[in-house]
């Protein structure tokens, strides 16, 4: 497995655990206001942090931390995934995986054989800016459909959640994703924000007063709308 980041203390990454998140290179989108920049765009040029010494640390700090987190780029590439879950499993830890669900097939495994604690997926937009959003000239809004309806049936615990841009994203948009997924378990707008890794530093956030807003507009189609990435 290749591993171009490790944090390892997290009080945010995964809900209700105190847990560490390891980040893989690589992804199948270009979505212009990634945090990740680096790992999606040249993941060969990012230092390569060796397994064995994740492992360790793991050993290390069972009964401490609980739970690791998945993310990247996009975990679903890499050829090893499934592995690299079952030792992390073995040593007594909950994973959450993050995803952006354009690869259900493997999702679809990972969910079959619980190996999945929680899953947090990705909605960049409506289904008609979906691939604008993902920074594609086309995809299969299908296969993105195929995930959610995975993540709703399923037993697995789940969240979506979509990065939020003024430029990217209106009340349109939003009741149209909030009507995509109505009925699903729980929903977080997370609000646009600038980083020295962003691959175009091009987009602006929301206030809170109008996060709060789109929030409101949303809970008549799921349950639990909540706001994350703003003071």
């Amino acid at each position: 497995m290749k591993i171009h980041g490790f944090q390892t203390l997290t009080l945010l990454d995964y809900p209700g655990q105190v847990a560490c998140t390891v980040f893989l290179g690589g992804c199948n989108f270009r979505c212009p206001f990634c945090q990740n920049g680096n790992l999606v765009l040249q993941p060969e040029l990012e230092p390569v942090l060796g397994e064995e010494q994740i492992f360790e640390h793991l050993k290390k700090r069972r009964g401490v931390l609980k739970g690791v987190c998945i993310t990247g780029g996009e975990p679903t590439l890499a050829p090893d995934l499934e592995d690299f879950i079952r030792r992390i499993r073995s040593l007594g830890y909950l994973v959450k995986l993050d995803t952006n669900g354009y690869r259900p097939e493997v999702l679809a495994v990972l969910l079959r054989k619980k190996l999945l604690d929680y899953v947090a997926m990705d909605i960049k937009n409506s289904p008609g800016r979906y691939a604008e959003t993902a920074g594609l000239p086309a995809l299969d809004v299908l296969r993105i459909q195929d995930s959610v309806e995975l993540l709703k049936k399923g037993e697995t615990d789940y969240e979506f959640r979509t990065t939020v841009a003024r430029e990217l994203h209106g009340r349109e948009e939003l009741l149209q994703i909030g009507r995509w997924l109505a009925g699903s378990r729980r929903y977080f707008l997370q609000n646009y924000r600038d980083s020295d890794a962003v691959i175009c530093p091009e987009f602006t956030g929301y206030s809170r007063e109008q996060l709060e807003r789109f929030r409101e507009m949303l809970l008549p189609l799921i349950p639990e709308v909540g706001i994350r990435g703003i003071a």
